[in-house]
């Protein structure tokens, strides 16, 4: 079920009716949202549900065990047994079938992938999925995330347990946020499911405000692609390389307003339901470097990452164990997504050679130790969004900028600049380097990145710009419009938010029909999935 779409919108109208008969029975509340979770996950991903039960059974299981043992190893088994169940369903759904294939490559064999979960629905269910293909559960990435956050925090006794089973599966199937984020954290939700329900009419306001940004920003988004952004990565090779750039530019607008557009409905519908869910994006395309791009971008992420693997790996101090338990693992996908033997070889001598040069290079091993577990969490950030050469690139792209980034700091001669030239300069060149690594995150093969590199390098067209801008006008007017709002200061975006959240009922109806209606005359055909639901 979409945001967007207007059976959802009934769907919700009917949570909210029988929402408003038990939201002030705190126990009541949760167990109705629960089955309403469970049934929009059902109606979302089917026969999946029985995977999203058994995650919340198992944790809720081994927390208990977490929580009423005094015994460190047991604790320590405990987590370890969860995580290793977490993650071995993770990669099941992502990568069996990568590891299939890899095997095939590199042993010349004829091994055939059989999808154990696809025969048991067939089985139990009469249902008639292929056998020989790997479909991904919508959400499995974020739910999975948020379930292990649990168990980590219970194990660091940051949280408590949960009362009860349906507590916890409340917090780990809450439909707002189930399929795309944000990822939510234990230690920050856990403790709402037992206050009681308030909303103020100004946050009323602020959720009916959020809603109705983010659905505006997915038909936009929706209209950029169908109409410009989509043909261009499809069919690179019919386009010039000035329109190669326009697109590059207009993708990174369109994953911002498509994801930021889900997690700002996702926040509104969660905020009528009483529940608060924390900011997800914080207008990325402002940032002046890498690293605060990554503060900015998809925070859920990029915050969950650091607090449960780089500062666990050992964060900026020093590689650690973990750390090159992790090297080893990316190094063993590296080699199974090249079906190339002599790669494993390529890397070991790789790894050897560092060590010889921080052995006798003090600053060498200082870089080395200081580094790896950022390049290291950004590769598996990469691969967390899929088992591909384009994901890994991207990862480390992305790596090797916040690392340059770190450096660069320590030696510019403008770290104590302030001025507004300066800072524009700087905003541009991050957007620029983070949209062009996007071009490995959007591309479907290594072989359409190599075709668009091509053109830009070969077929520019600069002579065809004027062109271009007059035959995509409606497209650029629409991605200069969305990246001027993106820009505005936040402290003029903070008025009008609160302008319409203070308006009355009547108001706040008019203005939204009206936005619902100006943005429906951009529809074209039926509406585009989320991009992250295939996360």
């Amino acid at each position: 079920m979409l945001f967007t779409q207007l059976f959802f919108w009934a769907f919700f109208a009917i949570v909210l009716l029988i929402f408003s008969a038990v939201y002030k029975i705190n126990k009541l509340r949760t167990i109705y949202l629960l089955a309403v979770s469970l049934f929009f996950y059902f109606k979302t991903s089917g026969v999946f549900v029985i995977l999203l039960l058994f995650t919340i059974i198992s944790d809720y299981n081994w927390g208990k065990q977490i929580d009423k043992t005094n015994s460190e190893s047991k604790r320590k088994l405990f987590l370890t047994i969860s995580v290793i169940l977490n993650l071995t369903l993770l990669c099941y759904f992502k990568y069996a079938y990568f590891f299939a294939d890899s095997f095939n490559q590199i042993t010349d064999g004829h091994l055939k992938f059989f999808n154990h979960f696809a025969q048991f629905s067939n089985t139990y269910f009469s249902t008639s999925f292929s056998v020989d293909k790997l479909l991904l559960p919508v959400g499995v990435s974020f739910f999975t995330f948020q379930s292990l956050s649990y168990t980590i925090d219970l194990y660091r006794k940051k949280i408590k347990p949960v009362d009860s089973v349906f507590d916890y599966g409340f917090f780990v199937c809450f439909f707002p946020h189930l399929v795309a984020g944000p990822i939510v954290k234990a230690n920050e939700f856990v403790h709402q499911i037992y206050q009681p329900y308030r909303l103020s009419k100004f946050e009323f306001g602020m959720a009916a405000f959020w809603i109705i940004n983010g659905f505006c920003k997915k038909i936009v988004a929706d209209y950029l692609a169908v109409n410009f952004i989509d043909r261009i990565f499809d069919s690179p090779t019919y386009y010039s390389g000035i329109e190669m750039v326009f697109g590059i530019f207009g993708y990174s607008l369109q994953i911002y307003m498509d994801f930021s557009g889900y997690t700002d409905m996702a926040i509104g519908l969660a905020l009528i339901l009483g529940y608060r869910l924390k900011t997800n994006f914080l207008s990325p395309y402002k940032a002046a470097s890498t690293s605060e791009f990554w503060k900015r971008w998809h925070i859920s992420l990029s915050s969950w990452l650091q607090e449960y693997l780089y500062v666990p790996l050992g964060g900026n101090r020093k590689g650690t164990i973990g750390s090159y338990i992790a090297i080893s693992i990316l190094a063993l996908f590296m080699v199974l997504l090249s079906g190339k033997p002599w790669l494993l070889l390529v890397l070991m001598l790789t790894a050897i050679l560092l060590l010889i040069l921080a052995y006798f290079f003090p600053k060498v091993k200082q870089t080395f130790t200081t580094n790896i577990n950022l390049m290291v969490t950004m590769l598996l950030g990469g691969l967390w969004h899929g088992s591909s050469w384009l994901f890994l690139i991207w990862g480390g792209l992305n790596g090797l900028g916040l690392i340059v980034h770190k450096q660069w700091t320590k030696i510019s001669p403008f770290k104590n600049n302030d001025g507004w030239g300066y800072k524009i300069v700087c905003v541009l060149i991050t957007l620029t380097f983070i949209s062009f690594t996007r071009i490995f995150f959007r591309s479907s093969s290594l072989q359409i990145v190599d075709t668009i590199f091509y053109r830009i390098n070969n077929h520019f067209g600069l002579d065809l710009l004027f062109q271009v801008i007059y035959g995509y006008r409606a497209v650029f007017a629409l991605m200069a419009i969305g990246y001027l709002i993106h820009w505005i200061p936040e402290n003029y975006k903070v008025i009008y938010r609160n302008w319409f959240a203070k308006q009355s009922y009547y108001s706040m109806g008019a203005i939204i029909i009206f936005a619902v209606f100006i943005m429906y005359q951009l529809m074209s055909g039926e509406m585009q999935p989320f991009i992250y639901f295939q996360f």
